[in-house]
């Protein structure tokens, strides 16, 4: 993974932040304590950006998780159908599963994604913002 880094790609598989990749965007490493999921640091310590650039900014992470979610039913069905040779309705209740299991990592993916269209690496530069 270290040789991503610098590109955002490093920045949306690992959350970090996208300016200087240094520190986690979120204060709960775990996706899966749900009671944090969505829980960021205001600021990279490293750097000083500011991940919420303006209020309501992670709105826009709505429209980028219904793509991630598509990707991630699509994936599910070509693997229970075409794999499996499931039937249709094995194949929805594989669809549904995936997306209530991987539920946190589509939504943490989608903020990622949506921070890093706003955001470029700049390295160990301090921030503007």
């Amino acid at each position: 993974m270290k040789a991503l880094k610098g590109t955002k790609l490093y920045s949306i598989l690992t959350g970090t932040c996208p300016v200087c990749h240094e520190e986690s965007m979120y204060l709960e490493s775990n996706p899966y304590k749900l009671s944090r999921v969505l829980e960021m640091h205001e600021r990279c310590s490293h750097c000083g950006t500011k991940y919420k650039i303006e209020p309501s900014f992670f709105y826009g992470a709505m429209y980028v998780s219904y793509a991630v979610g598509v990707a991630f039913a699509v994936a599910a069905f070509i693997i229970s159908y075409f794999f499996f040779g499931s039937s249709p309705l094995t194949a929805f209740f594989a669809i549904t599963g995936t997306l209530i299991v991987f539920m946190p990592i589509i939504m943490r993916l989608s903020r990622n994604i949506w921070i890093n269209f706003f955001f470029s690496y700049k390295g160990t530069e301090k921030a503007e913002n």
